[in-house]
């Protein structure tokens, strides 16, 4: 268990329910970790794989989360995730519950997915990168101001930003041409949905080996108006939005930027650099349903067919 104190209330609480549940379920004794503002849970999950373990369980906001991908990339270790944060993107991705107990039950049950990851001077997300806008909304958002209401506190930090200028970028996706733009924001993402379960790439999917890129390029509030209209109400293309596809990604600014990795921001630079690692990293998920045995299904219905043939004769 690695655990950020910050985002958990009752940690006495949340020992005695994850033991509890561990040990019923026939696991051993987990170890726990606490992270530290200098090492936000890299650290401590490379010290757990270094200890044997098979699943490190990530409780804490999406930082919490990244840092401990950081440390699995590559290993046969599992990651499960207990969110707590008020962002929680992976979770709300891959359709991971934000209950404690349904996020317990979905490793018990050892169900497991591959999923690929992006690579930033050494650091991964599993979720998106970005570059201008998104990260200027992130360091715009209070933490107090999360805590309160939660996702909605991203639109007030985005409103004090929507004026600004664009930069000017060059966009270089593998070995193709770069491209050349006056942007508010470029992000290479993984997977498609933002804050509110927003999406924002449709196409984008954690396991297909490539990296999908957005760059956008509104220039008044009436052109942002229609990027979140479209956005929201999902139809058609959006508005001042391009999308790209590659494996690598390198962005460079005409200025230093804000830059963030899966929601938490990282220091300012001119440039970008972000590399797929496919089937990276293994992800614990909920089992897949069981199909319903439709020969017996069909057994059943043949049955009840000759049940009402035989009343009709009889009537």
């Amino acid at each position: 268990m690695v655990v950020n104190p910050a985002k958990v209330i009752d940690l006495d609480g949340l020992r005695e329910i994850v033991d509890g549940a561990l040990a019923a379920a026939g696991w051993p004794e987990p170890l726990w970790f606490e992270t530290t503002p200098e090492d936000p849970g890299r650290g401590q999950t490379e010290e757990a794989v270094a200890a044997g373990v098979d699943v490190v369980f990530a409780c804490g906001g999406d930082g919490t989360v990244m840092s401990c991908v950081s440390g699995l990339v590559g290993t046969d270790v599992a990651l499960a995730v207990l969110p707590q944060g008020t962002g929680n993107l992976l979770a709300a991705n891959l359709g991971l519950s934000t209950d404690l107990a349904a996020g317990l039950e979905v490793a018990i049950e050892r169900g497991r997915r591959r999923l690929d990851v992006g690579a930033v001077d050494g650091r991964y997300f599993t979720v998106m990168a970005g570059m201008g806008f998104d990260a200027q909304m992130l360091d715009a958002t209070s933490e107090t101001t999360k805590a309160r209401i939660g996702w909605p506190a991203y639109v007030m930090g985005a409103a004090r930003h929507l004026r600004d200028r664009p930069m000017r970028v060059s966009v270089r996706i593998d070995d193709r041409p770069p491209l050349r733009r006056r942007a508010r924001s470029v992000l290479v993402a993984n997977v498609g949905r933002l804050q509110g379960g927003i999406r924002l790439l449709a196409d984008a999917e954690p396991d297909d080996g490539w990296l999908d890129v957005a760059v956008l390029t509104p220039r008044t509030l009436r052109h942002w108006a229609a990027m979140g209209w479209a956005l929201m109400s999902r139809r058609g293309s959006v508005p001042r939005m391009e999308v790209f596809r590659g494996r690598r990604v390198e962005i460079v600014s005409n200025r230093p930027q804000p830059r963030e990795l899966d929601g938490d921001l990282i220091e300012p630079g001119r440039r970008l650099k972000v590399e797929i690692r496919p089937r990276a990293l293994w992800l614990c998920v909920p089992q897949p349903q069981e199909a319903p045995d439709l020969a017996d299904d069909a057994s059943a219905v043949g049955e009840r067919g000759e049940e009402l043939i035989e009343e009709a004769r009889r009537e």
